[in-house]
């Protein structure tokens, strides 16, 4: 049923054009994939939450890039959280991690632990 819809979709003139504007207007996706069986996944198993403004990427290809070391990232901080990525300006999610006793990174010890 979804295959069905995937290519209806893609085969109507008026998508793909939407598409070609996109991509022509410098909008990107990062490649999603299931990452190959020798990719280490250091973060496998652990709950990520970012928050505040990063500088050094998009909040899209962090979260990309800890998914793809095997972390799930969520938009929420909660007792399961194990790990919380503290840009600029992070708020309300930051206290709630420092009083659940959540491990709290910068945006740099983010970058350390990216291939």
């Amino acid at each position: 049923m979804v295959a069905r819809h995937l290519i209806s979709f893609f085969s109507e003139k008026h998508n793909e054009e939407v598409i070609d504007a996109l991509l022509s207007a410098g909008i990107h996706w990062p490649e999603i994939s299931a990452p190959a069986e020798d990719q280490p996944q250091p973060l496998m198993g652990k709950t990520i939450v970012l928050t505040g403004s990063l500088s050094q990427m998009s909040r899209g290809d962090a979260k990309a890039a800890l998914q793809a070391l095997g972390a799930k990232v969520t938009g929420s901080v909660s007792a399961k959280t194990d790990l919380l990525i503290a840009g600029e300006a992070a708020g309300s999610k930051l206290t709630k991690a420092q009083d659940l006793g959540i491990e709290i990174i910068d945006e740099q010890g983010m970058i350390d632990l990216l291939p």
